[in-house]
């Protein structure tokens, strides 16, 4: 058996960059089809994003502002996400106009064709169809340079408008002389509280002739809600009108500062000098190959890694922190955009080894979120935190970083930060303490939030060991054993569990809420900090590299809910999006890197191309290339925070990396007889006893309501244990039996101890005695993602919470909910209530109205009251509203409901572009 080694030759030698890598980039790759990236000009890790938007919709095909489908341009804005599946920024917006200038964005906007389009590294350029005009961008870091030539005579006007794309909260225009203005923006997106401070200056002399705002104070100042503003002159055929646009995060004075980083007016020297930022980061890693379109998606991949986390600080280090004041940045730089649940995989692996000072300016920027904010970052936007995604995953950059010896910042003050963020109770981590998983009950996309906590507390573990903290590192690595509770030992899955049992029926291709877009293959292997543990889990190498067969080779289509993310399917693993990361590695693992190599090359070959459509999935703030760069050099990290890298035969013949210290590394191929992991730190050597998991016992029944009586199992994966039960809060007492008959509603607690006196944890689990013997005959079709646990679920007496994505909502899509309960005997009422849900961001609207009837016999119905909505469909909170009727006492059998869908989602709202209907969201129904 062969094993790929990958050489790194030591050159003690000073790097030089002589050569031109930013030549290879192509900034169109990933613009088209779900790659959500932008063309735009930009520097390394810059604040300026300056590009094109066709978008303003907030589409999600549109979430970077373009898309390659398009062909036409609004304007030009200055911020930027890179791959993002959240639309936000695009700030800051002009865009040149002849003749009678319009805020329309329909008038102003202006087709184009891609054939006078060109995107290279720090620059961008169109003709604008509509008054043939010429635009070319490049940046520096804090600016952004536009020169518009003007191809015909006349009224030339520049269009400043606040309300493109976002909510503007807070609009602000002061003219300061004819050519130079502040802008203020202030903004609601995905961040919730955005500021964006802009110095405007023009090459030459620009007057007002046109404005729309709602409040104007005194000579040349502007604010409001709504502000747009149209400078003008008149320009000669051919004539060119620059314009430099500094930002800053901080106020006027740090935008006025932030300018000084281009003192002139040399548009050619700008767009070398960006060009130069370019090549000197892309040498970094030198790729030899005869193939430019190779070096074209290597150069590329390369060039959207370093395209974020930006640079948020003004050149005197002064930042916007997570509690809204400024501070002062000192031995570090401030930055922002960390799309942690997808960069920790890669992206950040990849700055330990490239980028070491970036790599401790960004845990420093972390360390002041938590001292700013109160807890490290999660998913950070412009000083605000969106809690997107899952995870505390800043402790996988900091633990990796530490491991691998890499210095700059506070050690204690870090893990200080780490463990605060792991011990508090919100996003179902108060469940997850006390019983070892969380549950469907407890919160959404338990599945996935347990196993990536579980990993994190292993990172936090690995920070206290090298810091000498035995306890918590104790207590940290016991922690990361807790996939142990969601692993199904006779599935073989990771599955979700509810009410104390396996949630029933599971199906490992179904896409639902119990997983982070994702489903039950892709999540089974994420156990990145106990490899072994996993393979001794599915049974052995032999089983486990058969498992890995199994999805590779397995029908490439999820079931259950339609998730974009989920592109790039080879069976069920799913390189369009971040949770398959790291699974082709695996075979390595188990003695079969020829199986690695081979899907590794077969993703890089056929996943990755020289083409709008170039990516698989969304780039996600560079992971999805960073993948590719790492995968290319033959090595990844499968567990961040270990100091060794995975390694495959690299995908070059011949590469070099230069790091920052001036020393380099020769990567070849050659084969050896061994497993070779590039080590790069040893961890120490100290004796820490850490226990294994107990795994949590299972509590199996028909379902969690009934209507006499119930009868419960109890289960446990390990053979040797006693149970030891509590109904109804009552003392503990060992089990006789692995049964239980119920026969009122019940709470039991139940957990397991072997004959060491080692316990698990306790799980907990309510099964309902129903109120009555209604059946229920649902004329409707609920979708199968929002089944409620079937038709009884709207009778069983069990309401569900504000939290719909635990499931115990019944959910209906473009159709009026109907149905008819049989009360199976004739029965005086005076009250019909039916419970619903609002979420609006979910595209979940409360019923136009909601028709109650009575029948004697199921088939003649009489109308027993109307209740219409008083619920505004712009409320975004999650709302619960009981459509509650009461008449004088009446006797009926059967009571039918008619729910009246919203219809198709308004232009309001942000699912309006797909043409969708709202869902009704329908709980309990109850009869007095």
């Amino acid at each position: 058996m062969k094993f790929y080694k990958i050489i790194f030759v030591l050159f003690i030698s000073q790097i030089t960059f002589g050569q031109n890598y930013q030549q290879y980039v192509n900034p169109f790759i990933g613009t088209g089809g779900t790659g959500h990236t932008f063309p735009g000009a930009t520097v390394p890790y810059g604040m300026v994003q300056l590009s094109p938007d066709t978008r303003i919709d907030g589409s999600w095909e549109g979430c970077s502002g373009y898309h390659y489908s398009d062909n036409r341009i609004y304007g030009f804005s200055h911020t930027h996400l890179n791959g993002t599946g959240v639309s936000d920024y695009g700030d800051i917006l002009l865009m040149p106009t002849m003749g009678e200038p319009s805020f329309d964005n329909k008038i102003y906007s202006s087709t184009f064709s891609h054939k006078n389009e060109k995107a290279s590294a720090g620059f961008y350029s169109v003709k604008l169809d509509k008054h043939n005009i010429d635009v070319r961008l490049t940046t520096s870091t804090r600016v952004g340079f536009h020169e518009y030539t003007f191809n015909e005579s006349g009224q030339a006007n520049i269009i400043l408008d606040l309300n493109h794309r976002d909510k503007l909260l807070e609009g602000y225009v002061r003219v300061i002389d004819d050519k130079t203005i502040e802008v203020l923006r202030r903004s609601e997106a995905w961040a919730q509280n955005q500021y964006v401070y802009a110095r405007i200056e023009f090459n030459v002399p620009l007057k007002i002739n046109k404005e729309k705002t709602i409040f104007k104070g005194i000579k040349g100042d502007y604010h409001g809600t709504e502000l747009a503003i149209s400078f003008s002159k008149k320009v000669k055929k051919g004539e060119k009108l620059l314009v430099k646009v500094a930002l800053s995060p901080t106020g006027h004075s740090g935008a006025q500062l932030n300018s000084t980083e281009i003192p002139h007016w040399d548009f050619n020297k700008v767009k070398k000098a960006a060009e130069e930022m370019w090549n000197k980061e892309l040498s970094k890693i030198e790729v030899t190959s005869n193939d430019k379109n190779k070096l074209t998606i290597f150069y590329t991949a390369l060039y959207h890694t370093m395209m974020q986390p930006n640079i948020a600080q003004d050149l005197d280090g002064k930042y916007r922190g997570r509690d809204n004041k400024i501070h002062q940045a000192e031995g570090f730089d401030y930055y922002t955009v960390f799309s942690l649940w997808d960069t920790f995989r890669a992206a950040h692996p990849l700055y330990t080894l490239i980028d070491k000072k970036r790599t401790s300016d960004y845990i420093n920027t972390f360390i002041k979120q938590y001292e700013q904010g109160g807890r490290l970052p999660v998913w950070e936007l412009a000083s605000n935190e969106t809690d997107c995604m899952i995870g505390y995953h800043s402790v996988s950059v900091i633990a990796d970083a530490m491991v691998k010896g890499i210095q700059g910042f506070d050690y204690e003050k870090a893990y200080e930060a780490a463990k605060h963020s792991a011990m508090l109770d919100h996003l179902g981590l108060d469940a997850y303490k006390k019983q070892g998983f969380i549950l469907i009950d407890d919160e959404h996309e338990s599945v996935s939030k347990t196993l990536e906590y579980a990993y994190d507390d292993w990172c936090i573990a690995q920070m206290a060991q090298l810091l000498d903290k035995k306890e918590d590192y104790q207590y940290f690595m016991l922690r990361s054993q807790n996939w142990k509770n969601l692993f199904n030992w006779e599935t073989g899955f990771i599955q979700p569990k509810k009410n104390g049992g396996w949630d029933k029926p599971f199906d490992p291709k179904e896409v639902n809420n119990n997983y982070t877009e994702a489903n039950g293959w892709q999540y089974t292997f994420f156990v990145p900090q106990d490899i072994p543990g996993m393979i001794e889990a599915m049974g052995g190498h032999e089983k486990f590299e058969a498992k890995l067969d199994e999805m590779f080779n397995s029908v490439s289509e999820t079931s259950g809910r339609h998730q974009v993310d989920i592109t790039g399917l080879i069976g069920q693993y799913a390189h369009g999006n971040e949770p398959s990361h790291h699974v082709a590695y695996l075979y390595n693992y188990v003695g079969k890197p020829e199986k690695t190599k081979e899907k590794v090359h077969f993703i890089l070959e056929n996943f990755y191309k020289n083409d709008p459509d170039g990516l698989i999935g969304n780039e996600d703030c560079g992971q999805m290339s960073a993948w590719y760069v790492l995968s290319a050099m033959g090595i990844y990290n499968v567990t961040p925070g270990q100091p060794f890298w995975t390694t495959t035969e690299p995908y070059f013949d011949k590469m070099k990396v230069n790091f920052e210290d001036g020393t380099s590394r020769s990567i070849d191929k050659l084969t050896k007889d061994d497993m070779f992991g590039l080590n790069l730190k040893e961890m120490p050597d100290k004796d820490y006893f850490v226990r294994n998991l107990s795994v949590i016992p299972v509590i199996e029944a028909d379902s969690k309501a009934f209507l006499d009586k119930t009868v419960i199992s109890f289960i446990s994966q390990n053979k040797e244990v006693e149970f030891f039960y509590s109904l109804n809060g009552s003392p503990f007492k060992m089990a006789d039996t692995t049964t239980l008959t119920l026969d009122k509603t019940t709470e039991v607690k139940l957990y397991t101890e072997d004959g060491y006196g080692q316990k698990s944890n306790t799980i907990s689990a309510t099964f309902f005695k129903k109120p009555n013997n209604f059946t229920i005959d649902i004329k409707s079709t609920y979708n199968p993602q929002y089944h409620a646990g079937g038709p009884e679920g709207l009778i069983d007496g069990i309401f569900g919470t504000e939290n719909w994505r635990k499931g115990d909502w019944q959910g209906y899509q473009s159709q009026d909910f109907e149905a008819v309960i049989d009360m199976q005997s004739t029965r005086e009422i005076n009250q019909i209530t039916a419970n619903f849900l609002q979420d609006t961001r979910s595209w979940i609207l409360m019923p136009t109205k909601v028709d109650y009837y009575i029948s004697d016999d199921n088939v003649n119905f009489t109308l027993f009251d109307t209740q219409n909505n008083t619920i505004d469909p712009k409320d975004y909170n999650s709302i619960i509203k009981g459509f509650e009727s009461r008449k004088s006492t009446v006797k009926a059998r059967y009571v039918k409901v008619k729910a009246a869908n919203f219809g198709k989602l308004p232009e309001w709202h942000q699912g309006f572009p797909f043409d969708a209907d709202a869902f009704i969201f329908i709980d309990e129904i109850t009869i007095k």
